[in-house]
Formats: C-alpha cells, structure tokens, sequence
C-alpha cells in the first residue's frame, strides 16, 4: 500500500520541490556508478552519508544536511521523490517558496538527530530525503488532514486505488515508523525509523506557527480540515493515472 496522489491542488507552481526532486536524482546520479564497487560507495558514504559516531567524535557536521541528498539505490529515489511530490507542494503552497526550503531542511536536521539520540556511536551510514520528507508530512496532517489521498493497495493480483483522508494514510505510516523503530537495532541498519518518526513530530510542531497565523481550529472549522480550495477531480480507474 502506498500512495500516488493527493486530491489537494497547489494554487501555484511548487518550483522549491521540483528543485529538491531536481537535486536528489542528479545527484543520485552523479554516484550512480560506484553502486557496483563496494569499495568506491563505502567510501563516498563514509565521506558525505551522516554517521552519528563521527558526530559523536566532533565531526562531520555538515553531513547532516548532505546525507539528506543521497540515496541507496533507484526504489529507494523513487519512493522518497513520490512522497515529496504529492505532499511537498501543498507545504510550500502555504507557506511561500523560502521558507518552505528553510523549513524542509530543518526537518532533515531535526530527523538526523533523533536518529542520533538513539545510537550516538552508531558506525553504520544513513542517508536518504525521507526524514526531511517526513517533516513535510507531518505538517500535511495539522494543515489538512481530511484532504484525500488515493493510496494505491496491491495484493498478489489485486491492484486497487482507494481515496482515503490524508490523516489515516499519515497516521498509519507513523505508527508504522514507530513501532518499526521499537524493534529494530540501529546499531545493524536498516531503515532509519527514529529519523522517520523524528522528522514527522519536527514537521507537525514547525508548522504550529503557520497554522496559528491561518486560524488554529478556525482553519480547520472553516475549511472542515480539507484544503482551502476547490479538490482535484479524478477519473476513477483500477489502472494510476497521476496528474494535477
């Protein structure tokens, strides 16, 4: 089960997350290569991915921010880069182009600490835009959280879209973060789940202010937690048709 779209027009052009899209698949691509050489990618990781044990050490500061534009392999880009897409334009719909960048990397490094609280001498690498993308999804649940998602289900054979509110789908995905990290060591890899949960709690409470500003729960009882305009329309298909 995973998303594909959202039912949440932007009321302008998100060029901030086409950038960030832009920035993660070149340079994906500019390491792409060094997949095949142990070796190589070892060693690139070590240099740029954030490992807690060289924060632990005095080091390696600024892998904080450049950790969030690596990635692990193509499924790994594409899944991240469908996340930002279909909830990182509304975010920056709201909250202009600037700030909405300032807000996506401070997510990033919020959500490389909490990894950091939890194993502050891990050795092992992490990299990947999904904890910043998980802030950005957690500020989509306090600014819309009945806005539709269709998530796409796939059962051996079974393939389905299901329109569902934005706070199940969002809910569901951070419960899953955090029991994922309650059993998981993150001493041996894996998936980072602490980034996860941590750059979603990061993202909810960062967009505290800008929901204040539009109202708090007046937003919310003037729009019934949906978006502040009129919804996409979709064609209703068994087969994803993705468009804005």
């Amino acid at each position: 089960m995973f998303p594909i779209r959202d039912h949440n027009p932007s009321g302008r052009t998100p060029y901030v997350t086409y950038g960030l899209m832009a920035a993660n698949i070149l340079i994906f691509l500019s390491y792409a290569g060094m997949m095949s050489d142990a070796r190589a990618i070892n060693a690139f990781y070590i240099e740029w991915a954030f490992i807690p044990a060289r924060i632990s050490a005095g080091e390696g500061y600024y892998t904080l921010v450049s950790s969030m534009f690596l990635h692990g392999g193509w499924m790994h880009l594409a899944g991240n880069m469908l996340f930002l897409y279909i909830f990182g334009d509304n975010i920056e719909d709201e909250m202009g182009h600037g700030p909405y960048l300032g807000f996506y990397l401070l997510t990033g490094v919020a959500a490389a600490l909490a990894q950091y609280v939890v194993a502050p001498f891990s050795g092992v690498p992490t990299v990947g835009a999904s904890g910043a993308i998980a802030g950005v999804m957690g500020g989509y649940l306090l600014m819309f959280p009945k806005a539709k998602v269709d998530i796409l289900i796939i059962f051996i054979v079974f393939f389905r879209i299901f329109p569902i509110p934005a706070w199940v789908m969002l809910m569901l995905w951070f419960g899953m973060q955090f029991i994922g990290g309650l059993g998981a060591n993150p001493d041996a890899g894996g998936v980072a789940y602490w980034a996860h949960a941590g750059g979603f709690v990061a993202g909810l409470v960062f967009v505290i202010p800008l929901w204040l500003r539009r109202g708090g729960t007046v937003f919310w009882s003037r729009t019934h937690g949906h978006p502040p305009h009129p919804e996409a329309q979709y064609v209703r298909s068994r087969i994803p048709k993705v468009r804005r």
